[in-house]
């Protein structure tokens, strides 16, 4: 069976269990167990900490898994992006007091605080940065205002609590990260993983496009066609009247309003969305 490790808890866990749901396997109902087995798909799903995944993964315990990009490339294991989720997205920035004045230039010699060491020794040393890094578990916000640190990198989301412990951001960010799928390095691409891998392209795609249907006349079928170019190319068919046709195209779902007020413009009517809950491409 393949092996495969889904985040147990944090704020990767409920939409690491959903997207499995989606893509039509089994998923556990109680939060205490650790491992299910789902013997119509053929595979096994372990329960575990989000920072530990890349580790079983890397090591070929398991073939593959659900993370974040930021905890795969801290923990230097052997592991690989398969595929990018479209969930969790999170960005990983330099912090330090408001007002400071800190950037890049400056940091030499600053002492770092931040709970993904891997990451920030990795930059430091590609940027040429001699800085020491301060290993924290947790709550980096307040190492500056106790002293322990000089400044922090760590993920932001809105800034809020960066603005509370009296932090600002400044220079780019080290890394943007989201939910992925990994395998280990050395694990080949069963059939299992394959299938794995196709049913959740269908899903993270069903979600970023919804198929849009409308009738237009044929006359301006070439403008609208233009507008909604689908995937490939849209689906152009006769209506029982004459000199209209009926399109239907895939389109992102963030356009679709806009989408739809330029066809309406250019004389489409019967305009139509529906969701696409899954999908092979």
């Amino acid at each position: 069976m393949l092996r495969i490790a889904v985040p147990n808890k944090g704020s990767l866990a409920d939409a690491s269990i959903e997207i499995l749901k989606e893509a039509g396997y089994r998923q556990r109902t109680d939060s205490r167990d650790l491992v299910l087995i789902d013997p119509a798909n053929g595979v096994e799903f372990y329960y575990l900490r989000p920072r530990d995944i890349a580790i079983y993964v890397g090591s070929g315990e398991l073939e593959a898994g659900i993370t974040g990009r930021d905890l795969l490339i801290d923990s230097g294991a052997n592991a690989e992006e398969v595929l990018p989720l479209d969930f969790g997205s999170s960005t990983f920035r330099f912090a330090g007091p408001v007002g400071s004045g800190l950037s890049t230039s400056t940091m030499s010699g600053k002492r770092i605080a931040t709970a993904y060491p891997g990451i920030v020794h990795s930059y430091l040393a590609n940027a040429k940065i001699s800085a020491e890094v301060v290993r924290l578990d947790g709550a980096v916000e307040s190492s500056v205002r106790l002293g322990v640190a000089d400044l922090i990198a760590d993920v932001v989301s809105t800034g809020n609590t960066l603005k509370q412990a009296g932090l600002e951001v400044f220079a780019d960010p080290i890394l943007t990260s989201e939910a992925i799928l990994i395998k280990g390095s050395r694990t080949q691409m069963v059939n299992e993983l394959e299938i794995l891998v196709r049913r959740l392209q269908g899903v993270v795609t069903a979600r970023q496009y919804v198929l849009l249907d409308y009738d237009i006349p044929k006359v301006s079928v070439d403008l609208a066609c233009a507008i909604t170019p689908g995937l490939e190319s849209p689906t152009i068919s006769p209506l029982q009247k004459a000199d209209w046709v009926a399109v239907r195209a895939m389109v992102l779902r963030k356009d679709t309003n806009r989408l739809m007020d330029e066809l309406w413009a250019l004389g489409a009517r019967g305009i139509l969305v529906t969701d696409i809950h899954a999908c092979r491409l």
